[in-house]
């Protein structure tokens, strides 16, 4: 069944949806693994409540805006940003609350991706007579779910790619020497895309050439990613920063008892997907990762396991900062890739967004299909 009606949409549901969507995007660092929603009820012009779903076990965005609206919301129109659930699963269903409070219109940015509750929902409205209009802002309410929408289509998480460069595309001095090509602003701003993932992803090598902690720590968060290191033959070291603190999720090629042990020891994770060359199946990597309900996948590697995520068809977008200084030709890459014969070999992207963080250029682009 079809409620889009775009073409009757006013300006006044737009202005209303556009404020759902900003009510959702407050949930952006905390609703994994849900989806990020917002709702707003109105009534004869006026706002008469509204709500976000702020964590998972938490009442949806349409039962906090209910809540506020209380008698008011009888007669009046709901617009969300995602499909009201009509499934019990920690929460009772939105659809419900809905017909129960007397709405009359639902005016929806999208439907639910999830293949088991998509348009069951509209359908249960519909059965209550109320009217459904889908499609508003669509666009804009599947970018700030494009974790949980490639989790329930693809089954796989949105890999995000995040790289510091110099203006010649280098990474690191030929010695390794990276810290800092890019300005403090540069390093904060990484820290919100940081945040909104589920999961920071590091390899093996950075775990020895930075120690780094992979954690949150320039933005507030109400929760810390999971964080997850590929780490072919268990060659981590046990007292590396990354085991300091929260959980660790290593995924191996093979079971080495000896080391597997000394991690586990630290409360570490640790989950063998061998591929035939005795890596990482990296592909597999992701699908386990949805499998736990991981939405979005920040990525913060060296040049070798880029280029695997990259040639292994794992990375759907990279966020690149690029400083106004140059490393020359003995600087470290990006990318580790294979040489190419032709041209028409290279990958093509699509630039998303360019954007000045204090000294340097944010570059988000997608990678084409």
């Amino acid at each position: 069944m079809d409620f889009s009606r775009a073409l009757d949409f006013s300006q006044t549901d737009r202005e209303f949806m556009a404020r759902a969507l900003a009510l959702a995007a407050r949930g952006l660092y905390s609703t994994s693994p849900n989806p990020r929603v917002g709702c707003v009820v109105v009534r004869d012009g006026e706002v008469v409540g509204e709500g976000w779903h702020e964590a998972a076990g938490r009442p949806h965005a349409e039962v906090n805006a209910l809540q506020q609206a209380g008698a008011r919301a009888r007669g009046a129109t709901a617009y969300v940003t995602l499909e009201p659930c009509n499934h019990h699963g920690r929460t009772p269903p939105c659809a419900e609350a809905l017909i129960a409070a007397g709405v009359a219109r639902v005016v929806a940015a999208m439907r639910d991706p999830n293949p088991l509750v998509s348009g069951q929902g509209f359908a249960r409205l519909a059965q209550a007579g109320i009217q459904i209009d889908q499609g508003l802002l669509e666009s804009e309410a599947r970018e700030l779910n494009i974790g949980f929408v490639s989790r329930m289509t693809r089954g796989r998480p949105w890999v995000r790619m995040k790289i510091a460069a110099s203006l010649d595309g280098r990474t690191a001095l030929a010695n390794g020497q990276s810290q800092w090509i890019t300005s403090q602003a540069a390093r904060d701003d990484g820290h919100h895309w940081r945040a909104r993932a589920c999961a920071l992803l590091t390899g093996i090598g950075t775990l020895r050439e930075d120690d780094p902690q992979l954690n949150v720590r320039a933005v507030p968060t109400p929760r810390q990613p999971l964080k997850v290191l590929v780490d072919s033959r268990l060659e981590a070291a046990s007292h590396a920063r990354l085991f300091q603190s929260g959980k660790v999720l290593v995924f191996a090629g093979g079971l080495h008892p000896r080391n597997s042990a000394a991690l586990a020891a630290r409360g570490a994770e640790i989950v063998v997907l061998p591929n035939a060359d005795g890596k990482v199946e990296l592909p597999r990597m992701l699908e386990e990762l949805a499998r736990r309900g991981v939405n979005e996948v920040h990525v913060e590697a060296g040049s070798k396991l880029n280029g695997s995520l990259l040639r292994e068809g794992c990375v759907d977008e990279l966020l690149i900062y690029l400083a106004p200084l140059l490393i020359g030709d003995t600087g470290q890459g990006m990318f580790h890739l294979p040489e190419l014969a032709r041209l028409s070999g290279a990958r093509r992207l699509a630039i998303a967004e360019l954007m000045p963080i204090g000294d340097d250029v944010r570059i988000r682009a997608r990678l084409k299909e």
